[in-house]
């Protein structure tokens, strides 16, 4: 069995997290600048082919389209199209940021460190991915 990512998918920056290869755990990877992501995907599935790709789906409370949802519409068709091979999963992220940096409390990292965006976006995308998990 081979991993699952996840990417927290921003207009700056994206989270990816990854699992085990029991697909049980996911843990936070990095944080990539957005524009480069496609690049760097590509390298990672290189390095170590994944099974399928979890992205965080941008909601109001009500259930509508948030600001990023158009974003997140174009990235999906983008990666159908470059990872063929692999399922594309989109997974609901409301309270993602939240629950990240309740975690990043929790885990006793500093304020100072908790006020980088990056640390949060990856966790996120960890948080997104576990709750896939968690659901499947």
């Amino acid at each position: 069995m081979a991993k699952l990512i996840a990417l927290d998918i921003g207009g700056k920056r994206t989270g990816i997290a990854e699992t085990d290869t029991l697909q049980m755990v996911a843990s936070p990877l990095e944080t990539v600048e957005t524009a480069k992501l496609s690049d760097h995907l590509l390298q990672m599935f290189r390095n170590e082919p994944f099974e399928g790709i979890v992205i965080g789906d941008p909601k109001n409370l009500d259930g509508g389209d948030s600001d990023n949802s158009e974003l997140v519409r174009q990235w999906v068709q983008k990666l159908s199209t470059s990872f063929r091979e692999v399922f594309i999963a989109l997974e609901d992220e409301r309270f993602s940021s939240k629950m990240a940096v309740g975690l990043m409390v929790q885990g006793g990292m500093k304020k100072k460190q908790r006020r980088q965006k990056g640390e949060v976006d990856k966790i996120s995308a960890a948080v997104i991915l576990q709750s896939y998990l968690n659901r499947r």
